[in-house]
């Protein structure tokens, strides 16, 4: 499996990139509109956040999941039993947010948001009429207004030696939402399952934009578009010392969709969390 960049601004980019999306589960896009001097701040910025102290006052709330969780509270990945070596900050227009961080985030969010939203309605478009008529509802009125939509500020500290053995920064997982949005990290580590127990680096360019399929798109289209495994491996050498940050956006729907015969997007949801260890 190889990653290719499309144009974004290409004619024909929307069906290449649903190609791409229904053959691997992961689309990289090139001079898409997600500016790199924004994103570059906003990694400068939550870098300062991360350094200090003041990100204990926003310890996650446990019935909204807005806020910071620390690296005693991440996720551990769906059949690992080893915490990730992370640490995040939820991020929602309606949920905490430090206030010299605010009106980036706000701004970043629509941004990232209203690209999803688009790169959801090419999915639709270039779905086969059998899986078109799987659907409950028009995919992008799934996320219409969604309040679910999450950006999460991550931040896998700089190795120390002390890790717990094996663990690394972000264990072999699949995303639980429809698509995931992400511009490249300051640092590489990002890699793709490919076919058998091949890993493929995914390269930290900035030029590129990832875009992968989550679980819940997995589940509405019965299979056609497959939720891909990552991971972030673990850095070597002098790179231990780097901090790195990445910035993916989880387009979620609304919790009374139907995504299938099984389950709505609530209680799909739901299930994921318990088994992060997390709900």
């Amino acid at each position: 499996m190889e990653l290719v960049a499309i144009d974004y601004k290409a004619p024909d980019a929307d069906r290449l990139f649903v190609e791409s999306l229904h053959k691997t589960g992961f689309g990289v896009l090139k001079n898409h509109p997600i500016e790199q001097s924004v994103v570059s701040q906003i990694y400068k910025n939550w870098q300062s956040f991360f350094n200090s102290e003041d990100k204990n006052d926003f310890a996650y709330d446990k019935a909204t999941h807005d806020g910071f969780f620390s690296t005693q509270v991440s996720e551990t990945a769906k059949g690992n039993k080893k915490k990730d070596i992370k640490e995040y900050f939820h991020y929602y227009p309606w949920g905490r947010c430090p206030a010299e961080l605010k009106q980036q985030a706000v701004e970043y969010y629509k941004a990232a948001n209203d690209l999803a939203s688009e790169l959801l309605s090419w999915v639709e478009k270039y779905s086969p009429p059998e899986v078109l008529a799987l659907y409950s509802q028009s995919l992008s009125s799934m996320v219409e207004n969604s309040e679910q939509t999450l950006l999460r500020i991550l931040h896998y500290p700089p190795l120390t030696g002390s890790e717990e053995p094996e663990a690394i920064r972000a264990a072999a997982h699949e995303d639980i939402n429809l698509l995931t949005i992400l511009p490249a990290a300051n640092e590489p580590g990002l890699q793709v399952k490919g076919t058998g127990d091949d890993w493929i680096d995914v390269p930290c360019d900035f030029g590129n934009l990832i875009v992968n399929i989550g679980d819940m798109l997995q589940e509405a289209s019965a299979g056609y578009f497959p939720s891909t495994t990552h991971r972030v491996i673990n850095p070597q050498g002098s790179d231990q010392s780097k901090s790195r940050i990445s910035l993916p956006l989880f387009l979620h729907p609304n919790p009374q969709v139907v995504l299938s015969e099984r389950h709505t997007a609530k209680s799909y949801l739901q299930e994921r969390l318990r088994e992060l260890g997390v709900a």
